[in-house]
C-alpha cells in the first residue's frame, strides 16, 4: 500500500470518529439507567399495582421480587453491567384488591412525575422470550385523558420473535391505529437477541429505529391527516410485560385457554421462561 493510501484512509478513520464525537458532544443526557444497583431505583420509577385491567390482557401486575427484579453477571445474559428482569408467572386464582381474578402475574414500572421530557432522543437496550401473545413494550405517554394525552410506542412484541412494531396513539387514530409499522428482523435475528430500539421525537416528526437503522418515520402532516398532534406535551416512560388481550389475539387469534394466549405460551410461563431483560433505558436531547 502506497503512503499516500494510507493517508487517506488514517484521514477518513479520524474523521469518522471525531464526527462521532461531535455528534454525542451536541447531545445532554436527560435520563439514564443502567439497572446496575442490587435493586429498582425508586427515585426514578414506579412500580404499578393492577386496578383496572385495559385490551383484555391476562395478567395482574404486582409489585414483587418475583416478577421485578436486578440481575448481574452470567444471569444477565449479557447485559455488562446487570439487566432489570420482569418475568411472567403462572399464579392460578389471584384476586386483586379490587376482587377481580386472574391466572398470571408480571410487573409494569414508569417514570412519571419524576422524569418527563418533550421532545428527545429515548432507547433502550433490551431482549425478551418468544411466544405467542407475550406482549412487552417500551413506550412514552402523556399526562391526562388517553388518548389526547398522545402516546409513542417504541417497541411492542406480540410474541412473534421475527418483528417487532411502532405506533402513535392520538386523538381520532387510537386502538388500532393507522399509524403503525411492523418492523421485521433479519433472518439471522429475533426478539429474544439483544437490540436497540429508539424513538427520535422532534416537533415535526418522530423516527422509529431499530439498531440505530431507521425503520419508520411519521410526521406532523401524516399525524393531522387522521387528528391533532398529541405530541407536543412532556411524556413518561413505560416498561411493561402484558400477556393476552386485543392486539396479540387479532394476531394469534387465540381464544383458549386465555384470550389471545395459547396453551403453548400458558406452557412457557408455567416453566418460568416468560420473560424480559432491560440492559439500560437513556433519554438524550439535542443542546
Amino acid at each position: 500500500m502506497k503512503i499516500s493510501q494510507l493517508a487517506l484512509i488514517l484521514l477518513v478513520s479520524v474523521s469518522t470518529i471525531v464526527k462521532a464525537q461531535q455528534s454525542t458532544a451536541k447531545r445532554d443526557t436527560v435520563f439514564f439507567e443502567d439497572f446496575n444497583e442490587a435493586t429498582l431505583d425508586r427515585s426514578k420509577w414506579n412500580v404499578e399495582i393492577t386496578g383496572v385491567t385495559n385490551n383484555d390482557e391476562q395478567q395482574a401486575y404486582v409489585d414483587s421480587l418475583a416478577t421485578l427484579y436486578l440481575v448481574k453477571g452470567a444471569d444477565a445474559e449479557g447485559a455488562k453491567n446487570g439487566a432489570l428482569v420482569i418475568k411472567a408467572l403462572y399464579k392460578q386464582g389471584y384476586t386483586s384488591k379490587e376482587n377481580r381474578k386472574y391466572d398470571f402475574l408480571s410487573a409494569r414500572i414508569n417514570t412519571q412525575h419524576k422524569m418527563e421530557f418533550t421532545y428527545g432522543t429515548a432507547t433502550v437496550r433490551m431482549k425478551m422470550t418468544s411466544g405467542a401473545g407475550l406482549w412487552p413494550a417500551f413506550w412514552e405517554l402523556g399526562n391526562g385523558n388517553w388518548p389526547d394525552c398522545g402516546e409513542i410506542d417504541i417497541m411492542e412484541t406480540i410474541g412473534d420473535g421475527s418483528w417487532v412494531s411502532h405506533a402513535l396513539h392520538g386523538p381520532k387514530y387510537f386502538g388500532n391505529t393507522p399509524l403503525v409499522y411492523r418492523a421485521v428482523f433479519s433472518k439471522e435475528t429475533d426478539v429474544s437477541q439483544w437490540h436497540t430500539y429508539t424513538a427520535d421525537w422532534t416537533t415535526d416528526q418522530i423516527i422509529f429505529k431499530v439498531d440505530g437503522n431507521v425503520t419508520y418515520t411519521v410526521t406532523r402532516k401524516m399525524v393531522e391527516n387522521y387528528g391533532n398532534w398529541a405530541f407536543d406535551n412532556a411524556k413518561f416512560l413505560i416498561l411493561n410485560f402484558a400477556l393476552g388481550g386485543g392486539y396479540p389475539q387479532s394476531n394469534n387469534k387465540a381464544t383458549v385457554p386465555y384470550y389471545g394466549l395459547p396453551q403453548s405460551t400458558v406452557d412457557i410461563i408455567k416453566a418460568g421462561k416468560a420473560k424480559v431483560l432491560v440492559d439500560w433505558v437513556l433519554v438524550t436531547k439535542s443542546k
